[in-house]
């Protein structure tokens, strides 16, 4: 192709500084310096007028009609819509009316599916996910996770990894010695990433390390619950809750950690694990969805069981006991993480735009 090539980028920006929002604005900066055209086309713009966006039902309405406007508009200059997709209302909203509207006007549609909740959204909804994702030109996904989840509904999905940048998330020199153990969080506040167990943990870590501390980096509905079982456990001294925090000073916050927790029910292939693994922080998570895909126990991570305060403190615990431990954990996670730079990810992603601007159709679902 002569031309740039022009590329819909569906998807939400910051604020809030979510895992998604956060790939959407790296990815169009990137694709940006390669030489294509973006029009990002924000899926979570500000409702006007501001009085809606306190009116549930009438803030969708006022969010949605603008979005597929703006749709419509960008399916005739572009060559292909790249769809930042989720579960839920967020695959009714914004995924599934860009693929429609991509087919009337002929533009190619790659999906590219992000949400952890992958296999339970489809095993409720797969009647009104497959007709849309039957007219998707293509399906990628960032995890092996993933890949086998789409696989088990009968479409076939292609690994295209999250990105991290390298030259922002680095290792930082060794803390000084002497200097208390420092935790960090880096999960929004939201039920499914269950911080209530990373304060529990850190609890029992603190009974035995008094001079700990836990940064509880990220905003969400479930800060006063949280600050208040901080002030039950005793520990609020020792837990600072940052509120939202942007990539520039997130990279800030893993360079001052001594390890990274992260305590979800659901998760898929978290940026801020790779973020973590990149800052040459070790990690203790929880082994749910994606994650053991995405790091091995005991070589680039420790992974503990969901819903276990006294598995991740242990695993805490006997880190801090063990520096040696802790740097093989480091160095293995900092070999790991390059598949994750832009260099790697590159070509696995462009390739997937040009398989979709092929005259031949790419087929992404099977007859299962």
């Amino acid at each position: 192709m002569s031309e740039p090539l022009r590329i819909g980028l569906v998807g939400p920006l910051p604020p809030p500084s979510g895992g998604m929002a956060n790939q959407t604005l790296q990815l169009a900066a990137l694709l940006q310096a390669e030489g294509c055209e973006v029009d990002t086309i924000q899926v979570n713009c500000a409702v006007r007028p501001a009085w809606a966006a306190h009116v549930r039902g009438l803030r969708a309405v006022c969010r949605l009609l603008p979005y597929l406007a703006r749709l419509w508009r960008a399916a005739g200059r572009v060559h292909l819509f790249h769809v930042m997709a989720n579960s839920g209302w967020s695959w009714h909203l914004y995924a599934a009316p860009a693929i429609w509207i991509g087919r009337l006007r002929g533009c190619p549609v790659v999906v590219n599916y992000r949400g952890g909740e992958a296999d339970t959204f489809l095993s409720k909804s797969l009647a009104w996910v497959r007709p849309s994702l039957r007219r998707a030109s293509a399906l990628i996904v960032p995890s092996g996770f993933l890949e086998a989840v789409f696989d088990k509904y009968g479409f076939t999905a292609r690994i295209v990894p999250n990105i991290v940048n390298l030259e922002r998330f680095s290792p930082a020199p060794p803390a000084p010695s002497g200097r208390g153990l420092r935790l960090l969080v880096a999960r929004n506040l939201d039920p499914i990433y269950d911080n209530d167990m990373a304060l529990r943990a850190f609890a029992l870590v603190a009974a035995v390390h008094p001079d700990a501390r836990l940064v509880v980096a990220g905003s969400g509905p479930l800060r006063a619950a949280l600050e208040r079982l901080a002030e039950e456990l005793g520990i609020a001294q020792a837990v600072t809750f940052t509120g939202r925090v942007d990539n520039q000073r997130m990279a800030q916050l893993y360079r001052e950690a001594d390890l990274m927790l992260n305590p979800s029910r659901v998760d898929n292939s978290p940026n801020s694990v790779i973020e973590a693994l990149a800052s040459g922080v070790p990690v203790v998570s929880t082994n749910v969805g994606g994650v053991p895909y995405l790091v091995e126990d005991g070589r680039t991570a420790l992974l503990v069981p969901p819903g276990s305060p006294e598995a991740m403190a242990a695993a805490v615990l006997r880190l801090a006991a063990d520096p040696q431990l802790a740097a093989s954990l480091r160095e293995a996670g900092l070999s790991r993480v390059r598949q994750f730079a832009w260099s790697e990810v590159r070509p696995r992603l462009l390739g997937a735009y040009h398989a979709v601007l092929r005259p031949q159709p790419t087929r992404i679902a099977t007859d299962r």
